[in-house]
């Protein structure tokens, strides 16, 4: 019997969806797999749902002003729920607690320190799954200095962590790397590093084509379809949901736009329909959407950036204000041309539209989409993965 613990970091539902995919492909393959989870906030209610055994972790999270920026000055100058020395130490302990009591064999780690210095700690074989090696302070004027001083002391410090054990980057290999301004590191961690192409718990080919599905949801075949997956912490994702909620209400005839609030710890309940806009507050079926749309509308998250490009689609990207992590993703996928970027400030009815018929009246957009498609087919991220953990397994 291998016994597997992931611990995906529980900010958004990104980190906790790649360690479920990894976990049910295990499972799949290799009949004698045990496994347990550990992680915290909206990382929790995805593992929950998806039915795997759960350890609550204390939670870690940046602070963020009612419109879901980054709030900079509270996360630098009162870190008690990010980067203090207290609640860093109280993630390790927690973790070699749960590892101690699960007994695994193997660590996945999906972007946290803690159970990799745990594991460390306990001689337990271990990888990590990550797709930002550096933790990037929000730059501001008035921080500036204080964010580079950070940053410099944090990249010494997490680089060493994220390389006890072989790095795994769940993105696309050049020239397509959506993640390339976050992986910024020293040469002597880069031997570790992997990318291995998108985790994609359902393949497109796997589905109907575009028009059946759409008829499938009763969708019109003949109109373009615009999905709205808003994930991401609540925090940050509460002020854009309730502002395009209120665009996609007034948008012309020409479009019909299926938006989810990414409640996963409620009923995927049908909140609005009308001929031109549906609201859920989540849907279950997403991949179903993904492949119906032409276009997908979202914040600036690494997975859905990833989702959508394996799927062809175009996107408009709103990243959270001051999510360096997320700026970087939004302008990098506008870099090579799949993507707009609309900064939050300047979103309204009138630009978000502009740039809707801007990406719908513009082929290239769909073009380059459709070619980042046809490079993902050659990848298989989940066996390279799964690879590495029976190799792992296997070397104990």
């Amino acid at each position: 019997m291998m016994r597997v613990y992931f611990s995906p970091c529980g900010i958004g539902f990104g980190h906790a969806g790649r360690c479920v995919t990894i976990a049910r492909k295990l499972m799949e393959e290799l009949d004698d797999v045990e496994v347990l989870f550990s992680t915290y906030m909206e990382g929790v209610h995805l593992v929950k749902r998806e039915g795997f055994p759960l350890a609550r972790a204390p939670p870690v999270y940046l602070k963020t002003k009612p419109d879901g920026t980054i709030d900079l000055e509270r996360t630098l100058l009162k870190p008690d729920l990010f980067l203090s020395m207290p609640r860093i130490l109280n993630q390790v302990t927690n973790e070699i607690k749960f590892m101690k009591q699960f007994k695994p064999d193997i660590v996945v780690s999906d972007s946290r320190a803690s159970s990799l210095l745990a594991a460390e700690l306990l001689g337990i074989p271990r990888m990590c799954i990550l797709n930002q090696f550096q933790i990037i302070i929000p730059r501001e004027k008035r921080f500036l200095r204080l964010s580079k001083i950070a940053d410099a002391g944090i990249l010494a410090l997490v680089g060493k962590i994220w390389t006890l054990g072989p790095v795994l980057v769940p993105d696309f290999p050049p020239p397509y790397t959506i993640s390339i301004h976050n992986l910024r590191m020293p040469r002597r961690y880069k031997r570790k590093v992997r990318l291995v192409g998108p985790l994609v718990p359902k393949r497109p080919e796997e589905l109907p084509s575009q028009e059946k599905l759409k008829e499938a949801l009763g969708l019109d075949v003949d109109r373009p379809l615009i999905f709205a997956p808003i994930s991401g912490p609540l925090r940050e994702r509460a002020f854009l949901i309730g502002a395009l909620r209120g665009m996609f209400k007034r948008f012309p005839d020409d479009y019909q736009v299926v938006m989810s609030m990414g409640y996963l710890n409620a009923q995927p309940e049908l909140l609005k329909n009308s001929k031109n806009f549906r609201l859920y507050r989540w849907v279950k079926n997403r991949f179903e959407y993904l492949k119906a749309c032409d276009l997908v509308i979202a914040r600036a998250g690494h997975e859905t950036i990833m989702h959508s490009l394996c799927y062809g689609k175009p996107l408009i990207l709103i990243p959270t204000p001051s999510h360096t992590e997320q700026m970087n993703n939004a302008e990098r996928a506008k870099e090579i041309g799949a993507a707009e970027v609309l900064r939050q400030k300047d979103l309204n009815r009138k630009t978000l539209l502009k740039a809707v018929n801007e990406i719908l009246g513009n082929h290239e957009y769909r073009r380059v989409a459709k070619k980042i498609e046809a490079f993902s087919t050659k990848l298989n991220a989940l066996e390279a993965v799964v690879q590495e953990i029976l190799e792992l397994y296997q070397g104990t």
